[in-house]
């Protein structure tokens, strides 16, 4: 088992969309929207303080059928952190997760950021440490829309876990992006799963 999960081995054609840092009103109720229009899985890697303030929509991510993953209570950079205080932060988060019916033991660092002592301790715990192999870039506001949904397109493979964000500062680029990028690849025959 790998310290931290890239991408999966797939034999059949399958994308691993994920997003972070929501949920949020302003764009997830749309995600989910959009997938749902293409029978695609996901995975919400959510910040547990987001969740407390929108709890019917980490419901409805649920009860629609998608994966939720652990992306901290409050977004904390690992680096710019104490570790003591990060590793509490991300219990934190995991008990909002408990009080909302999630048991899981997805994890996914903000910024894509992590200490060795960190990573040490959310192993013994059983966090699964989940990556990605291909960067959409919908956040950066320096990169358009076009070239956003290309980051996808001209990357990726078979069993590649591709980094979105339901996100406010994400908003434009991805809903440029995502529905392109979801007709695409179902018309090439891949199947969008969740990862559990």
């Amino acid at each position: 088992m790998p310290k931290r999960r890239w991408s999966f081995s797939d034999v059949e054609q399958s994308i691993y969309l994920t997003f972070d840092d929501g949920p949020i009103p302003e764009v997830t109720p749309w995600v989910l929207d959009c997938l749902n229009q293409y029978n695609a899985k996901a995975t919400f890697f959510c910040i547990g303080n987001n969740i407390e303030k929108h709890p019917e929509l980490f419901s409805r991510i649920i009860e629609e059928g998608h994966a939720v993953g652990n992306h901290t209570q409050n977004h904390l950079n690992a680096w710019k952190t104490k570790s003591k205080l990060y590793l509490a932060n991300i219990q934190y988060a995991q008990e909002t997760f408990y009080q909302h019916k999630s048991f899981t033991k997805l994890f996914r660092p903000p910024y894509g950021r992590l200490k060795k002592k960190q990573e040490e301790v959310l192993l013994a715990k059983g966090f699964d440490i989940v990556m990605w192999s291909v960067l959409s870039k919908d956040y950066d506001q320096k990169v358009t829309p076009e070239k956003c949904l290309n980051n996808v397109l001209e990357n990726v493979i078979s069993g590649d876990i591709v980094v979105m964000h339901d996100s406010k500062k994400a908003q434009k680029n991805l809903m440029y992006s995502l529905p392109k990028m979801l007709k695409h690849f179902t018309k090439e025959g891949y199947v969008f799963k969740k990862i559990s």
